[in-house]
């Protein structure tokens, strides 16, 4: 697995670079800013870009417009966004794009190296990586209108926990209840938002967008 990672504080990105190679994967790039973060990305198609949202020489949103241009030239690329703070506005701009994995993870999560790993290997799959902080803060602004109002408050919380990734295993254990129960549950959540059968992984994806957008 290859990855590209910009973070502007030497301290962390240098820890991230060691982590991730500690895991196997090749760090093709880790860079300060989002120029650089686009040039490494044109040059090395990594599988995964490590974007912190806030990069200079604002420190506003750089880093999440670098990765939106990215994907838009390379699409299919997975992005794991990290933020100091739950920021609505970019979560809901990343997650419009629609293409390729993606994760939003407040950078308090990357204390714990095991599941931060995780999250890039699910992102870089294709699959969703979303700090359940940022789930819930989306959700507060959901509309209460549209396929996602008709889902029952179990599939609600078996949704949320596909937004973090979880598998069925690791869902059913959450909520103490059979893989056979959470099956079913997910199958249900796919018919009421129409999401025509195809590729699981790929639905999972459609079905935490749809909900997370509200």
């Amino acid at each position: 697995m290859r990855v590209a990672i910009a973070e502007d504080l030497f301290l962390l990105r240098d820890g991230l670079t060691r982590l991730l190679q500690a895991h196997g994967m090749e760090v093709t790039a880790a860079v300060e800013s989002g120029e650089e973060l686009l040039e490494a990305v044109r040059k090395d198609r990594p599988d995964v870009a490590v974007v912190d949202v806030r990069l200079p020489p604002t420190f506003t949103d750089e880093g999440l417009r670098a990765a939106l241009t990215a994907r838009q030239e390379m699409p299919g690329l997975s992005v794991l966004v990290l933020s100091q703070y739950v920021e609505q506005l970019y979560a809901r701009e990343l997650l419009a794009d629609g293409s390729g994995g993606v994760g939003y993870l407040l950078k308090d999560r990357v204390l714990d190296g095991t599941q931060f790993v995780d999250a890039v290997r699910r992102v870089a799959a294709g699959g969703t990586a979303m700090d359940p902080e940022v789930i819930g803060r989306l959700l507060t602004h959901n509309s209460a209108a549209g396929p996602v109002a008709s889902l029952t408050p179990r599939e609600r919380e078996v949704l949320a926990l596909m937004a973090e990734g979880r598998s069925n295993a690791a869902i059913a254990q959450q909520l103490v209840i059979t893989e056979r129960a959470v099956a079913k549950h997910t199958a249900s959540i796919f018919v009421r938002l129409d999401l025509q059968p195809s590729d699981d992984d790929n639905r999972r994806v459609l079905a935490v967008l749809a909900y997370l957008n509200g």
